[in-house]
Parts: structure tokens; sequence; C-alpha cells
């Protein structure tokens, strides 16, 4: 974050507290369309006889539940039918282990020389067509690129050391630009702002076409902030054609002490000293993190060893211990990925047919737009992908698994189910699992579920006993999550599973007999995994915010054909706010009213190193939302409602009323992200460890690239502004 750009914003934002009174009852009206659930919420704007306040000089407003809330985003997707892709053809790829690079100068660390590059990969089953990705792999084996890419092999206190280095770049040097279209009006890395003008919001409403920035984060772990991948520490590729006005690096670019400085790369190192678990790793690139994981830059990292372990005797190992991670993609014809370019897309309309100013355009009453022309508040798609390949099949023996279950969708929550028929909902468990662990390794004690809640970014650990399944039978891992934005309840009831046919079905097991004998424990048999870490007594009570923020500058109306559809989006000076414009975290004021900021605003997180905090984070979207700390592995406390009005939609101030709710049965173990449910408060503990500059953000990546992330610095010696210093 450079000091010139926090002037700058600290210029034009006004972040005084506003105090909102309680709501008022309504009845809603419907607009139909492709987003009914916003359009029915946003209508009801005009009737909230609210003042709403703005946040002067970029025009938003901030949207509380009941001035209309996140949006329904339908199923996208490409050219190619996702009904068309044969399902359970693929094997299930399993990742092998990333290979070392020799380095006789490091006999004290594991050393890696990663690269990231473009290949092309066989995601579809053949005959259909390769998909062009990015993947991560030995810079000196091409042969070990592949997305999800090949597993990091950890031991509990050996360092260990990666030059990452960014290598999209063809075979002639010159750089290789992005396979996905990119928003320059959000604020991101902007290379093309030169060496005092990147990390900024950009005015240019097209596609970037230039060099790709890249920085890797390793998600979960305690490390050092040089080695965290902090979003403003990118670098573009060592490439012959770089512009010479571009900055090379983000304005934080860092790297561990004594590495050599080499253009398109960063040397990290990470300690291990935290408990065994699994890890991952990914592109954290400002503004645009959902592109580039989106093209492929995913990798598992398996930390073993050390007291927090449990003997290898004691669960599934070897070739049953599987990484199973699931992300959704859509396709062209051509086996290219689908990405978004347009806002209309998410709102369900043909382009030509959503006339509203985008950004850097006037509107009809002479302000500037705020609206992002490319960026779409969330992002589904219609194709299921695990470890790298379309709904692959596994055989399985009849005997115990171990699944390291992880989502690493831009926006989709899953709702995992073992089911003997793959379209019947609601499906009736075939196998139960039993939940061992989490994002930060062990629980306290194994828990047996017929179904497994999955955020973007979290982690479960999981065994499954095949053992008693006749051999033959056909299993299938299914998803009973929604295709739209998850907040919480009953699939059926409070909202529609996920499609049967596409995105309701995962992955298929089909059981054969054992070829070994199972010498792993059962799991019912286990009865304590390991304790809670001891994370001290906490001093302080943190209240932060989740906000979703509209238009303070486009208003439109909303038109349909004589069925009702929606078929134009006017800008209307008369109309409603357009939104949702961005996601904002921020604090809650003395009146318990939120208070949304920007990320180049001065930082509000500030722990004291070593100090342990309790965070309540106030959800006030209708939503819920993957809330994900850097550097520390936290404990959830509780959940408890907010006082609410007749339609569920928080009162000001906001109070926490009602029984308070533990942990869930997956939650008994040390987290690094956690869902926040609409109109709740979400407590969790962690204490920080570590000095430094660092970042917490909602893991749903289109929230995260667009203001939905906040500088956390902890200590006293910080390298941007503080809102208190």
């Amino acid at each position: 974050m450079s000091n010139k750009v926090h002037e700058y914003n600290n210029k034009i934002t006004d972040n005084d507290a506003f105090f909102l009174t309680a709501a008022q009852s309504y009845n809603p009206r419907k607009l139909p369309g492709k987003t009914v659930k916003y359009r029915e919420k946003a209508r009801q704007k005009a009737l909230c006889p609210f003042k709403r306040r703005t946040l002067a000089g970029i025009g938003l407003m901030l949207m509380l539940p009941w001035m209309g809330s996140a949006a329904w985003a339908a199923v996208p997707g490409g050219t190619l039918d996702p009904t068309k892709v044969p399902k359970y053809v693929s094997p299930l790829f399993v990742p092998p282990a990333m290979p070392k690079t020799l380095d006789g100068s490091a006999s004290d660390v594991d050393y890696y020389e990663i690269a990231a590059r473009q290949i092309e990969q066989q995601v579809l089953p053949a005959p259909l067509p390769k998909t062009t990705l990015w993947a991560y792999g030995s810079g000196n084996d091409p042969g070990t690129f592949h997305s999800p890419s090949n597993t990091i092999e950890a031991k509990f206190n050996r360092p260990v050391r990666v030059k990452w280095i960014n290598d999209l770049k063809d075979g002639n040097g010159n750089f290789l630009p992005h396979l996905l279209p990119v928003d320059q009006t959000v604020h991101w890395a902007n290379p093309a702002g030169g060496p005092n003008g990147q990390d900024s919001m950009g005015m240019d409403p097209n596609p970037y076409t230039g060099p790709v920035p890249l920085v890797t984060h390793l998600h979960g772990a305690d490390v050092v902030p040089g080695s965290d991948g902090y979003p403003e520490s990118w670098t573009l590729p060592a490439a012959s054609n770089i512009p010479a006005n571009y900055a090379f690096r983000g304005t934080h670019w860092t790297q561990i002490d004594g590495a050599a400085d080499e253009p398109g790369a960063a040397t990290y190192q990470y300690s291990n000293d935290q408990r065994a678990t699994q890890l991952w790793f990914h592109d954290h690139t400002l503004g645009m993190t959902r592109n580039n994981v989106y093209a492929g830059l995913t990798g598992n990292y398996i930390l073993r060893g050390g007291a927090s372990d449990l003997p290898s005797v004691s669960l599934p190992q070897g070739a049953y211990e599987i990484p199973l991670t699931i992300q959704d993609r859509a396709f062209n014809k051509d086996g290219s990925l689908f990405y978004p370019g347009d806002r209309a897309f998410f709102e369900g309309v043909k382009k030509n047919n959503l006339r509203i100013p985008f950004i850097p355009s006037k509107t009809a009453t002479g302000g500037d737009s705020d609206v992002s022309p490319i960026w779409n508040p969330e992002y589904f798609s219609n194709v299921m992908m695990v470890n790298g390949n379309s709904w692959p099949q596994l055989d399985v023996e009849q005997r115990r698994y171990r699944f390291r279950i992880l989502n690493t969708s831009d926006s989709r929550f899953l709702i995992l189910k073992i089911a003997s028929d793959p379209t019947a909902r609601p499906a009736a468990e075939a196998v139960p699992f039993w939940v061992v662990g989490g994002d930060g390794g062990f629980q306290i004690r194994p828990e047996q579920l017929g179904s497994l809640l999955i955020g973007p970014a979290e982690r479960i650990d999981v065994v499954v006993d095949f053992t008693n399944v006749p051999s033959g039978t056909p299993l299938y891992l299914i998803n009973e999550g929604p295709d739209e934005p998850f907040g919480g309840g009953v699939g059926g009831v409070d909202y529609a599973f996920a499609d049967p046919d596409t995105t309701g079905q995962v992955m298929k097991f089909t059981v054969v007999p054992a070829a070994s004998t199972d010498e792993s424990v059962p799991p019912q048999q286990i009865n304590h995994l390991l304790p809670a870490e001891n994370l001290g007594r906490p001093l302080t009570i943190r209240k932060v915010s989740v906000n979703e923020m509209e238009s303070g500058t486009v208003f439109a109306s909303f038109q349909t054909d004589a069925n009702g559809s929606l078929r134009n989006i006017i800008e209307d000076p008369a109309g409603i706010p357009f939104g949702p414009t961005t996601s904002m975290l921020g604090t809650l004021d003395g009146n318990g009213a939120p208070v949304p900021f920007a990320w180049m605003d001065p930082v509000t997180e500030n722990p004291g190193n070593g100090a342990t905090e309790i965070w309540e984070i106030y959800n006030f979207t209708e939503d819920a939302h993957p809330i994900h700390m850097h550097l520390v592995q936290f404990q959830v406390q509780s959940r408890e409602p907010l006082q609410s009005d007749l339609n569920d939609m928080p009162l000001l101030p906001a109070t926490a009323v009602g029984a308070a709710r533990g942990p869930e049965a997956w939650e008994l173990g040390s987290k690094d992200t956690v869902i926040a449910y609409p109109g709740e408060v979400t407590r969790v503990k962690a204490r920080f460890d570590r000095p430094g500059l660092y970042v917490w953000h909602c893991h749903i990546l289109s929230h995260e690239d667009n203001d939905m992330m906040r500088p956390m610095c902890v200590g006293n010696d910080c390298p941007v502004p503080l809102a208190n210093p």
C-alpha cells in the first residue's frame, strides 16, 4: 500500500459514523428475472424510510439488508453445454509430491523452485479438447506442471524455502496476456500505473492485456510477513517486452533476507512450526486473485509430524490418503475456460440491454459512475472438477480412506454427501463421514456426519469407511449446496439444491475388493484426537463488520417483457441505486452501526504482538461470507443472531440476542477461515504471534478482489498508515 495512494484515499473518503434507526417492515415486491433474489430486495429500497450515508467522493452507499442485499447469480456457462460432458470417465488424478530442487547451500531447509506456467491439460474427458490453464510446477521439470499442482510435503520444524517464479512467458520470452478478462477499474495491482502508481484503481474500462502480476500466498501458514504473499508483493514475469513505463513489482514487494534479487521471482521461507495440517497455496495478487486462481494457480501443502500429528498407523495413509480439491468451472466448445467479461452476465440480460454508465463515464446527472464494467459480484460455474478433472471416478477398496477436502471455488459453498443415487434430492446418506480435522489440524474428537458444509478456502479432513459396502457398488459424492450465494438454512426449503444433473454431482466411487489389510483404527474407536491449543486469555474484543455497497451515483429502472421476464436495465435518475457495486469490511461504531472501509484506508485492525483477541464479526449482508485471517489459526467461540425486524433484517444498533451457538461439529479444532452467517455475529479467538503487515478478507474471491479485504498490522512497527496511531 503506497502512502501516496493512502493520502489520496484519505482525502476522498468520509468514514465518519452515521447512526441508522431501526428498520420498519414492508411488503416485498418482486421483479422477475434471473436475479430474482436480489431484485425482490432491491425494489424495496424505494420503500425504505432510512436516510442513507454515503462514502463521499467515491459515491458508494452502504447496503444494509433491508435496503437491498446480495445478488443471486444464475448458473453461468460458456458455449459448452455441461450436460454434454460425459461423467465419470476420467480417473481421479492424485497429485504426487512436488520434487525438491538441489541446493547445496541450504542443507538445513527443503528447497524448491516453483514456477507458474501456461499449459494444456485434459480437464474434460477425451475426445473433448484440452484446456489452456496456468499451473505451478518444478521450474526444473516440465513434466510436473498440473492444476492443481503437485503437493508440497513438509515436516514439522523443518523449514521449506521456495523461489516462486512468474514464468508466464511464451517460447520467445515475451509475456503471455491473461486467459480471462481482468477489470482495471477495481483496486488492483495495476502495473501500468508505473513505479509510483501501481496498486491503485485504474480508469480503463477495457480488459487488461499486459503482463500478468503474480504473488503466492500459503493459506493457513503461521509465517513472517515477508513470506506471507501480501497482495501488493507481486512481480511481473522477466519477459523481454515489458513496457518501459510499467511497474515491475508491487508497492510492498519483499522476500527473505539474503535471497538473490532476481526479476520475475521472490523467495519465501515457511518455518513449519505450527500444528500438522493441510495448507494450500494460491495466487493472491491485488484485485485479480479470482482470475489467477480460476486460471489454475492452486496447490496443496501437507505439514506432517510433531506432537500434534497422530501416529501413522491411526489413520489411512499412503495410497489411502487422498486430497480432493473441488472447484467449479465453465468451458467453451473449444475446451477453453469461460469467464464473464461484462456486468450484464451477472444481471442476466444481454450486454446491450444493460444501459447504465460504467467507470469512467459520466452519469445522467453529471456525476462519475462508480460501477465497474467487467467485475461480477459473485460467480458460479456449471462443471464440477476434482483434482483438475471434470466429474472423475475413483475405485475404492473395501477399507477406510482419508480424504483431505479443499474447496477452491470462487463463490460456491459445498454441501457434500455420499449417496447411492446421484440425482435424488434430498439424497439419502449411503456412507457417513468421520471428521477428524480441519483448517488448522486435528480437532479434539472425531465427529460422524451425514453431510459436510465447506465454504470457499475451507478444508475438512475426513475418514470414510467402505469396509462393509458390497464390492461393485457405485457411490456418488454429491453437492446439495445452492447454485447461488449461500445464506444458511436447509436445502429444498430455504434454497434450491444445486442442479442434480450438473453442479449437484461431484465424483463417483466404485467399491472394489480390498487388496491389503487395513491397519488403520476405526474412527469411532478414537475417543480423543488433539486438545485445543491454549491461545491465552483475550484482553480485547474487536468488533468488525461485513458490508455490501450499492452505487451512490448510478440509478436504474428495471423493465420486463409481457411475460414478466427481466429485459432491460436502464439508467434512470428517479430509479433505485444500482448494485451491488463492491463489498467492504469495516468496524462497528459506538452506536452499533457498521462503518465500512476500503482496502486503501488506514489500518483499523492493529493487534499487539503476542496479544490474544476475540473478534466479533457482524454480518450486515444477506449472504454468508467465509472470513479468512492471515497469520493466525483461531478458534470458533460462538454465533449469535442479531436483533431483527419481522423480515429477519438486523436492527440498529446491532444487538446480539437469544442463545449463542457453539462451534459446529466440524469446527472443534483450529481454523483460519470461518463462515459468518447473515444477520449474526460470529466470534473467534486468535493469538497474533508475529509482528508485521498481513491481511484479513472474505474468501469469496470476487468479493476479496473488489475491496472486501483489509490490511491488518500486528505490533507497533507498521509500514502503512494506522487509523489510530
